[in-house]
């Protein structure tokens, strides 16, 4: 087994799960909540990091407060399906500011995209002035979200 592939033991988990509630903890914070030195935790954290078990550190915004309160699901299905065309599709769908999330999936649809936009006039816009502006769509059908009923960045540890 590699390194990168090792098992993760329990100090490993609480680490991961402290980081996750809270990633701004001081090494301090984090290793007495987890119950180890301040040394050993820096070494487990930094070993997490570089194995990449942590890809990084983000802060997450109030999609509400910045205008967007509005959640969409998008599926998109594209006229071609050779490997530039879904790369180029890709690289574009990817450089839009609203775009959260995009997945190339199996299914009736080629993609699902998760949009935030600032209500039904938002949503057009972002139809009308960016998405349809990507060439190669063939048909599209969206969901808006009333609720989110669970929201979580990342995998749980």
């Amino acid at each position: 087994m590699s390194a990168k592939n090792r098992p993760l033991d329990n100090q490993d988990r609480k680490i991961l799960r402290e980081l996750q509630k809270n990633a701004r903890l001081s090494n301090a914070e984090l290793a007495e909540l987890v119950g180890l030195s301040t040394t050993a935790c820096w070494n487990r954290t930094r070993q997490l990091e570089t194995e990449g078990y942590i890809c990084g550190y983000v802060a997450l915004l109030d999609q509400q407060k910045l205008g967007m309160a509005d959640t969409v699901l998008l599926e998109v299905t594209l006229d071609r399906h050779e490997d530039d065309a879904l790369t180029r599709f890709g690289e574009e769908l990817a450089a839009l500011p609203e775009v959260l999330e995009a997945y190339l999936v199996s299914g009736e649809y080629d993609y699902l995209v998760k949009v935030a936009v600032d209500g039904t006039a938002g949503y057009e816009r972002f139809l009308r002035e960016k998405l349809y502006r990507i060439a190669g769509i063939r048909h599209s059908r969206s969901m808006f979200a009333l609720r989110c009923m669970k929201f979580s960045a990342s995998v749980q540890a």
